[in-house]
C-alpha cells in the first residue's frame, strides 16, 4: 500500500466526521421529518449518493460520472429538502431556485466537457486505487454539503421566510456571479474550439480582466446564496455561513487556481507573451479599468 493510499484510509473517516459535525450543528431548531432533522437527512443523502455511484465507477475505472453526480446531488437533495419541509414561502423557493439553476448549468457543462475529452486527468493516478478513489468521492460529499449548507439550513429552518433586503441583495450578487461564470466558460469553450488557438492560452473577453473569471463568479454567487439565507440562521446554524468561505478557500488554495496556475506555468511559462499576461492580469478579482 502506498503512502497516498494510507493517507486516504485515515482522511476518509475524518471527512465523514466533519460531515456529521456539520449535520448536527446545522440541524439546531430546524424542521424535522419524524424524529430526524431534515438538514441531517440532507447531509447524509449527499454522502450516500456519492458512495452509490462510486461503486460502479470504481469497477469500470471511470471518472465520467464524478462531476455529474456532484451536480445531481445538489439538485436531488435541494428538491428533497424543500419537499420534506413542505413549506413554499418565497425565500425557500428563491434559495431552491438559485441552487438548482446553478447545479443544472454547471453539471451539464462539466459532463459535456468530460464526454468530449473522454477523461479527466485529475483522476489518472487515483481511479485505480480503492482507498484514493473512494476518498475523492467522500470528499465530494463533504464539498456538496458544506457548499450548499447555508441554502439547505435555511430551507429546513422552522422560521418564517419572506422576501426582504437580504434576499434582494443576495439575488443580485448571485445573478452577477452566475453571469460571469457562464460567460467566462462559454468564452473559453469557444476559444478552445477554434483550431487556430490550439496550444495557446486565452487572454480575451473576461479572461483579459482576470486569469480565472469563472472562479471569481463561482465565489460571488455563493456569497449571494449566503446573503439570501442569512436571516434564517441562528445559533449553531451560523455554521452555514462557512459556505462561501469554504468555496473561496477551495478555489484559491486547494483544487482550483493553484493547480491551473501550475499547469499554465509549465506549459507557457517560457513565453514572453504569457509572462506579460500574468503581469497585467489579476489572478482572480477582475480588473475594472
Amino acid at each position: 500500500m502506498t503512502k497516498a493510499e494510507r493517507t486516504s484510509l485515515v482522511a476518509t473517516p475524518l471527512v465523514v466526521v466533519l460531515g456529521v459535525g456539520l449535520a448536527l450543528a446545522g440541524s439546531q431548531d430546524g424542521a424535522m421529518i419524524g424524529s430526524v432533522p431534515v438538514f441531517a437527512v440532507a447531509v447524509a443523502a449527499a454522502f450516500v449518493l456519492q458512495w452509490l455511484v462510486f461503486v460502479p465507477s470504481f469497477v469500470a475505472h471511470t471518472e465520467r460520472f464524478f462531476d455529474l453526480t456532484g451536480s445531481l446531488t445538489y439538485i436531488l437533495v435541494t428538491l428533497a429538502t424543500l419537499l420534506m419541509v413542505g413549506s413554499w414561502e418565497p425565500r425557500r423557493i428563491l434559495l431552491a431556485a438559485v441552487v438548482l439553476i446553478w447545479a443544472v448549468r454547471l453539471g451539464s457543462f462539466l459532463f459535456g466537457r468530460v464526454s468530449r475529452t473522454g477523461a479527466d486527468d485529475r483522476f489518472d493516478e487515483i481511479k485505480g486505487s480503492l482507498p484514493r478513489f473512494l476518498g475523492v468521492w467522500t470528499i465530494q460529499g463533504l464539498w456538496v454539503s458544506v457548499t450548499a449548507s447555508a441554502a439547505w439550513i435555511a430551507l429546513s429552518s422552522s422560521a418564517p421566510l419572506g422576501i426582504d433586503v437580504f434576499a434582494v441583495v443576495g439575488l443580485l450578487l448571485w445573478a452577477v456571479g452566475f453571469a460571469i461564470e457562464v460567460i467566462a466558460d462559454r468564452q473559453k469553450s469557444a476559444f478552445r474550439a477554434d483550431p487556430a488557438n490550439r496550444g495557446r492560452f486565452i487572454s480575451t473577453g473576461l479572461w483579459s480582466r482576470s486569469r480565472h473569471p469563472n472562479y471569481f463568479g463561482e465565489i460571488l454567487l455563493w456569497v449571494g446564496v449566503a446573503v439570501i439565507a442569512f436571516p434564517a440562521l441562528h445559533g449553531w446554524q451560523w455554521v452555514g455561513l462557512v459556505s462561501p468561505i469554504f468555496v473561496a478557500l477551495l478555489i484559491t488554495r486547494v483544487s482550483g487556481v493553484p493547480l491551473l496556475e501550475a499547469k499554465a506555468e509549465a506549459k507557457w511559462g517560457d513565453q514572453a507573451d504569457y509572462q506579460e499576461y500574468r503581469r497585467r492580469t489579476p489572478v482572480l478579482v477582475p480588473r475594472l479599468g
